[in-house]
C-alpha cells in the first residue's frame, strides 16, 4: 500500500548519512561527535546541533564511570526505561527513587517537587555516579544546589536534558554556569525530554564498550563513528 524503507540496516545507515550531510558537526571533538549525533538522532532534528553543549571531558568521565560499574541515577522512570542495559558494560545499575515511599512526604516538607524531592535519595549513590535528567528542571536545579550546599556528593557527569516551557531553559543554563567542574553535556532551550536523555545515555554507553584499559587506568577510543 506505501512505499517506504523496510531494511532496518538501510534505514539505520540512512538516517546517520542524513545527519552527517546536514548537521553541524564540526565544532564538536572527535570524543563529542558521536554522541552528539545519538542527540540529533534521537530527536530527529538536525538543527540541534547547534544547542548541543558539552563541559569538561565528559565522555570520557562517563565512560571511564561506567566501565567501573558506577550507577546511573534517573529523574524519571521514562529514562530509566529507555536505557538499553545490554548496551551498559558493567552491568551498571540504573535507578529512579521518583515513586520511592517518602518522596510525595519529603516534597510537601521541602516545598519543593516529588522530582527535587527524589534527589535527596541519590545520596548513597551519587559519587562518582552519572546523572541522567530528562523531565524535571527542578531535579536539575535541586541537584546543583545540594553538589554546591555539600548535602551530595560530585558525580562523574552530569547530562542534563530537562524540557518544557517553565524552568528548562534556566535549569540548563544553570548547569552550564554553576557545573562546579563536573562534566556534563545538555541542550540549550526548551528543548530536551526522556528520550533525549536515554539516548545520550546509550551513547556514552556504547562507547565505553568500545574502550580499552591501557596500563595507566586511561582510555582510549577505538573508534569516533556513530555505530
Amino acid at each position: 500500500m506505501f512505499d517506504y524503507l523496510r531494511d532496518p540496516q538501510e534505514i539505520y545507515a540512512k538516517s546517520f548519512a542524513t545527519i552527517e550531510a546536514e548537521a553541524n558537526l564540526a565544532r564538536f571533538s572527535d570524543a563529542e561527535r558521536p554522541v552528539a549525533i545519538r542527540i540529533i538522532h534521537a530527536c530527529g532534528m538536525v538543527e540541534m546541533a547547534d544547542q548541543i553543549a558539552f563541559g569538561g571531558n565528559v565522555v570520557n568521565a562517563a565512560t571511564a564511570a561506567l566501565s567501573r560499574g558506577k550507577p546511573i541515577l534517573c529523574d524519571a522512570e521514562m529514562v530509566r526505561h529507555g536505557i538499553i542495559s545490554r548496551l551498559l558494560p558493567s552491568q551498571n545499575p540504573v535507578l529512579c527513587t521518583l515513586n520511592d515511599g517518602n518522596t510525595h512526604d519529603l516534597a510537601a516538607r521541602m516545598e519543593t517537587t516529588r522530582s527535587a524531592a527524589a534527589v535527596e535519595a541519590w545520596a548513597d549513590h551519587i559519587e562518582g555516579a552519572i546523572i541522567a535528567i530528562g523531565n524535571a528542571p527542578t531535579a536539575l536545579f535541586h541537584l546543583l544546589e545540594a553538589i554546591h550546599d555539600g548535602r551530595l556528593n560530585k558525580p562523574a557527569a552530569i547530562v542534563g536534558m530537562p524540557v518544557g516551557f517553565v524552568g528548562a531553559t534556566e535549569s540548563k543554563d544553570a548547569l552550564i554556569e554553576h557545573a562546579n567542574g563536573i562534566p556534563f553535556v545538555t541542550l540549550r532551550g526548551r528543548f530536551g525530554g526522556s528520550a533525549v536523555a536515554a539516548a545520550t545515555i546509550n551513547a556514552l554507553a556504547r562507547l565505553a564498550r568500545e574502550d580499552e584499559t591501557t596500563p595507566d587506568g586511561t582510555f582510549d577510543r577505538k573508534s569516533g563513528g556513530a555505530s
